[in-house]
């Protein structure tokens, strides 16, 4: 089996599991405990009593045409640093599912585009959450001519904390909590009564710490994501929930809540089945016409699952541009 094959069979498997929207939510949620859990070392160079601003939007303009294989999340955040020196600068953050031989350059050319938009300090830094222990990509460049350009970026990696489950169930750190759910994930792929029981002790933990309502809710999103069980199974674990918050005499994930979780996953699946449509509908116009201008980027961040699965099929036949998008194509 080839390398190229290799990523094909884990990407397929991974695609059984959803674990990037509770990634993306948690990053923004609880971003200092992420840089304190994965990036001690960064963590301890930023005023954490400053304004930390997330900027993905700014970070899907400068890359969108640049976009080096599929990852979970990626983020750009604006920080400040103590030292006052170049005190405001940007964090590239990626969180990797699948071993890909591209992921190192992606890396490398995110962070010079960011470093052109915005001539501040760029520190990339990505998790690897992907099974495969020996793969740890930490660099990447070219020399030619006497002219050397690399990247060295810190990362994490989930496979380092396998044999640390019950270490990471004891920590109060929410992205602790999250590491060990995902770990449990993959360990328990099609091994339904094995999520099961493992779902259920997170569950139990959420409790037993007695924290706010809402980070509970956070996380039990989180968990909830993660760990998909037939609705048999998961009925269950909302039948455990309610004994639980009878018997603590707390009511923190009620009908309501539970009503919105749903609602949440499923909007979730909408949109994440829209940006897979989107990326691929900008690959086969890409092929047939080249760069797109900015008008028609535009239109595919923005648009609806009807309007692209009609340019999907004029981008068959339109013989050019313009013509893919009709008379609505506004630049």
């Amino acid at each position: 089996m080839t390398e190229q094959d290799d990523e094909r069979m884990v990407s397929t498997e991974t695609l059984n599991d959803d674990y990037d929207s509770p990634w993306k939510d948690a990053v923004e949620h609880y971003f200092p405990e992420f840089m304190v859990f994965y990036f001690p070392d960064a963590y301890a160079e930023i005023d954490w009593s400053k304004e930390h601003v997330f900027l993905d939007q700014e970070l899907r303009a400068v890359v969108q045409d640049a976009e080096l294989g599929k990852r979970f999340v990626d983020k750009l955040v604006r920080v400040t640093l103590l030292n006052g020196d170049e005190n405001r600068i940007y964090i590239h953050i990626e969180v990797q599912g699948t071993r890909q031989t591209e992921f190192a350059e992606r890396m490398f050319v995110y962070n010079y585009r960011l470093y052109d938009r915005y001539r501040r300090p760029i520190a990339s830094m990505a998790v690897l959450a992907d099974e495969h222990e020996q793969w740890k990509p930490t660099s990447y460049g070219f020399e030619t001519l006497g002219c050397k350009h690399t990247l060295a970026f810190p990362v994490a990696k989930l496979t380092d904390y396998h044999n640390k489950v019950n270490e990471l169930l004891a920590s109060d750190n929410a992205f602790a909590l999250i590491t060990a759910a995902h770990i449990l994930t993959q360990q328990t792929r099609k091994k339904n009564q094995a999520r099961f029981e493992a779902k259920l002790r997170l569950v139990r933990i959420l409790y037993q710490r007695h924290w706010n309502k809402q980070r509970v809710i956070d996380l039990f999103i989180a968990v909830d994501w993660l760990m998909k069980l037939p609705e048999w199974l998961d009925q269950q674990v909302w039948h455990e929930i309610e004994t639980i918050e009878e018997s603590e005499k707390m009511q923190y994930i009620t009908s309501v809540e539970r009503i919105g979780i749903a609602k949440g996953r499923l909007e979730g699946r909408v949109e994440g089945r829209l940006e897979g449509e989107s990326r691929l509908l900008r690959k086969q116009l890409e092929r047939r016409f080249g760069a797109l201008p900015t008008w028609a980027t535009d239109k595919l961040n923005s648009a609806a699952e009807q309007d692209l699965e009609s340019w999907g099929e004029a981008v068959l036949t339109a013989p050019t541009l313009d013509a893919v998008f009709e008379d609505d194509a506004t630049h």
